[in-house]
């Protein structure tokens, strides 16, 4: 099972185009938010609706990311189950993910 990692346009959020699911297939997010108030300030969560979620941070219904919105997706990993995709974002918030991401996504 190879996840499908895509980064986000600009305009801030995920585009379905990047996605192939098989019909009735419900896909896992893990994802990046970037803080357009704050640039450089990021944020790591998982989702199974990234759009929903997305609106939840913009509207400031999430205590951690509400007084630094708006945000913009940064970058998405669709992933096959909720465990896979809790389990890539506990390892971006650790030192060894923090690494691997600023390596390979961060410019």
């Amino acid at each position: 099972m190879v996840p499908s990692v895509a980064r986000a346009a600009s305009g801030g959020g995920p585009n379905k185009s990047h996605l192939s699911l098989p019909q009735g297939r419900l896909m896992y997010y893990t994802y990046v938010l970037e803080s357009l108030r704050n640039p450089g300030m990021r944020y790591i969560g998982s989702t199974s609706d990234l759009k929903r979620r997305l609106e939840e941070h913009n509207a400031g219904r999430a205590a951690h990311t509400a007084k630094h919105s708006p945000w913009k997706v940064k970058l998405y990993v669709a992933l096959e189950t909720r465990d896979l995709a809790h389990r890539f974002e506990r390892y971006l918030k650790s030192g060894s993910g923090h690494a691997f991401a600023k390596r390979h996504f961060w410019s």
